[in-house]
């Protein structure tokens, strides 16, 4: 039986206000960890000149400015203000076409049905409590054109000791250490996601993985 994913307590204002503390020292906290898997699930979303893609959860602006140099119609969302700031000024120096920064929550995107090519998160969909991952990614569903591509990057649930201690330290520090681990490509199978390919890593020990898949 696989181990059942951990709940998150901590309140949407709460993520807000944290992460709005982090946005000028994240960077220097995570951006190293956490690149070498963005990079790769980027790689494998193939994002292509003249799709319009969206980032949830863009942060600091990293990826975000990889996909508009790639796409050209680049939009990013974060709940966090202090996030967004950072990234305006990081795009704000890249390429000639506008990237659309919004503030708001991946749980009710902003955007028309059917309007996107492809839609990518990092570090990100394990970040919402576990009754809110499947509405999450039926906005992802939503908002996609038919054929329409979900690159997720994640913490994967295992069965090991570096899991078991993450996890208590979650349970522990919910607001210092407010995401887990999560099955993600299940996630996205049950929510009508056709998987098209999937790799695994580690990052201190933990699993994580980098889905894309297909909307119907």
């Amino acid at each position: 039986m696989s181990p059942e994913i951990s709940r998150i307590t901590r309140s949407r204002e709460e993520a807000r206000a944290g992460y709005d503390r982090l946005s000028r020292w994240y960077d220097a906290l995570a951006h190293a960890s956490e690149w070498p898997f963005t990079a790769r699930g980027l790689r494998m979303l193939g994002v292509r000149a003249g799709e319009a893609v969206l980032e949830i959860g863009c942060g600091t602006g990293h990826a975000l400015l990889q996909i508009a140099r790639a796409a050209g119609r680049a939009h990013g969302l974060d709940l966090s203000g202090g996030m967004l700031a950072v990234a305006r000024r990081r795009v704000a120096a890249g390429p000639a076409d506008p990237v659309h920064l919004v503030q708001g929550d991946g749980a009710c995107l902003p955007y028309a049905p059917s309007s996107l090519d492809a839609v990518f998160m990092s570090f990100v969909l394990e970040l919402f409590d576990t009754p809110e991952i499947p509405a999450v990614l039926a906005e992802c569903r939503r908002v996609l054109c038919p054929g329409g591509r979900l690159g997720v990057v994640a913490l994967a649930q295992a069965d090991n000791l570096a899991v078991r201690l993450y996890e208590w330290a979650h349970r522990r520090f919910p607001r210092a250490v407010d995401c887990r681990p999560i099955r993600a490509a299940a996630a996205l199978q049950e929510a009508r996601f056709q998987i098209a390919a999937c790799e695994q890593g580690t990052m201190w020990g933990l699993p994580v993985v980098m889905v894309v898949a297909i909307s119907g």
